[in-house]
């Protein structure tokens, strides 16, 4: 295959091997305005690209399919709503055409069982974007960089490129990037989110735990999420209304049980109800003409902090430590990341610059475990221990008839299970999947047993963390046999996803091989 590709006005044309690094020499002070390869390719029978974050929906494609942006949804509402922060609306193009894809980092084209892999081996150049013309058969491949001034010599593309079965594909990869997973063996426990949201207190905290001992085990986590902070963005104490002996005391209550204690922040972001928005507007990202950048519409709008303000960054440093060493919880649940590198600069590129967040994340965990949650997939590699792989769940299977038409970073159970199995070759290669919660309980929820026995399983053999947000002293004798029979398939070996005239997940439990059929209307919205 032959990649032609140009750097502003130099262009060239490659062969692409295995692995490749194309390199080219700007002027001294030159800006990239253009970087990009063609490389013709038919469409396939499934064709993945990667979403720009987590929650972005992720799966393969057929070449009549479309890729939904912001396209069908009123302009006022999005200016009210501001879905245009969740993902890459701000920057990329969605023509809402047949055949015209576009992801991030990576992306295969299959056939059978048969991958063609274009993967990239190094995003802080830039993200590697893939946008795919199903009418004419060209993958253009750019990097994300419009603006940058490297100062000489640029790596334009560092491609990895290699057909084989899954398995040997997502090996090579891996095995060329040379990342070592940190620890992170298979974890199971409670998060206090999809039940209470943020109506939480002690007291409702304190009821979960004592009910939590009908199901959990020694070791495993219980997460307390948003809900205990005053407003987003204030991070220093707990609300000291609804937890009045503070987050330490919790910690220690959580560790009197026997359990792993989780908490959940968001470090980079800011609602603007907040004290630290209120007392340091100054801190937040905006653009080059000053205009704040708005991340979405949760807590009435939020921005994001700036890690190249000295203060902000010192701030935000000593919330993350005081949460682990003065606090004492094991467990970090790091979420709406993505806030700390809504753009690039002239100095450096937007996936530079989320990388750059996360190693900051790293620094100040130490030796406790960070789970990453609503961020740019590839600057998390090898850097946490868990990631979340897909959107949140909800308590209806995809929420009402006209959600789906909103962004692809909406809460969807359907959505969720899809990207569970769709970025399922990550897990344990550069960090353990988290594919969300499972649900078991018949109050506050929509979901038929169908649908819930699909997610629960799907979650406990394409997954490390295994949750439910469920009130466990309400559980039944039924239920908790249920929790059981779902935890014991946590522990299934050898999974695999068949496709043929139906796809499967086939594992190996108790010594005998299984098979849990996948209905195809998931895989194929």
């Amino acid at each position: 295959m032959i990649l032609k590709w140009k750097l502003n006005d130099i262009t060239g044309e490659t062969e692409l091997a295995r692995v490749n690094h194309i390199k080219a020499e700007l002027k001294p002070g030159e800006k990239i305005e253009e970087a990009a390869g063609y490389l013709e390719i038919e469409p396939a029978e499934g064709m993945f690209f990667n979403g720009y974050q987590t929650w972005t929906i992720t799966r393969e494609y057929r070449k009549n399919d479309k890729m939904r942006g912001l396209n069908t949804i009123p302009k006022v509402l999005i200016k009210y709503r501001h879905y245009d922060g969740y993902s890459d609306y701000h920057f990329m193009d969605y023509p809402y055409k047949k055949g015209r894809f576009h992801g991030y980092s990576y992306c295969y084209f299959r056939n059978g069982g048969r991958y063609t892999l274009f993967a990239s081996l190094d995003e802080k150049p830039g993200y590697t974007v893939f946008e795919y013309n199903a009418k004419n058969n060209c993958l253009k491949i750019m990097r994300d960089a419009k603006g940058l001034i490297p100062g000489g010599e640029y790596g334009l593309f560092d491609l990895f490129c290699m057909e084989g079965t899954e398995e040997e594909v997502f090996n090579g990869w891996f095995e060329e990037l040379g990342i070592t997973p940190l620890p992170a063996p298979k974890i199971a426990g409670y998060s206090s989110w999809y039940n209470r949201y943020k109506d939480i207190d002690e007291d409702t905290i304190m009821e979960d735990l004592d009910g939590c001992s009908r199901i959990l085990r020694v070791g495993d986590l219980f997460q307390v999420d948003d809900g205990w902070e005053k407003n987003v963005g204030d991070w220093t104490e707990a609300d000291p209304e609804k937890f009045p002996h503070g987050m330490k005391e919790m910690a220690s209550k959580i560790h009197d049980k026997g359990y792993r204690a989780g908490l959940w922040m968001a470090p980079f972001a800011a609602a603007f109800e907040s004290e630290l928005f209120r007392n340091h507007p100054e801190w937040m990202i905006r653009d080059e003409n000053g205009k704040l950048f708005i991340g979405g519409g949760n807590w009435g709008g939020f921005a994001g902090l700036d890690i190249d303000i000295p203060e902000c960054r010192e701030y935000i440093e000593k919330s993350l430590r005081r949460a682990v060493e003065d606090w004492g919880f094991d467990l970090l649940k790091l979420d709406f990341l993505y806030m700390a590198s809504t753009s690039g600069s002239d100095r450096e590129t937007r996936a530079a610059r989320m990388t750059r967040a996360m190693e900051i994340v790293r620094s100040c965990a130490g030796d406790k475990v960070v789970l990453a949650c609503g961020v740019p997939l590839m600057p998390c590699f090898g850097l946490v221990e868990y990631c979340r792989i897909g959107c949140d769940v909800g308590p209806s299977w995809n929420g009402s008839f006209y959600r789906k038409y909103f962004h692809r970073e909406r809460v969807s159970t359907k959505n969720a299970l899809i990207d569970t199995i769709a970025r399922r070759h990550l897990d344990g290669r550069v960090f353990a999947n988290d594919p969300d919660v499972i649900f078991l309980r018949t109050e506050n929820l929509e979901l038929t047993e169908k649908e819930k026995h699909l997610l629960a399983s799907v979650n406990a053999l394409m997954g490390k963390v295994f949750l439910t947000s469920d009130d466990p002293s309400n559980y039944t004798d039924e239920q908790c046999e249920k929790y059981a029979y779902y935890r014991h398939l946590t522990d299934a070996s050898d999974v695999k996803l068949l496709r043929g005239d139906k796809t499967r997940i086939s594992y190996v439990l108790d010594g005998r091989e299984r098979e849990l059929e996948i209905p195809e209307e998931i895989l194929w919205e």
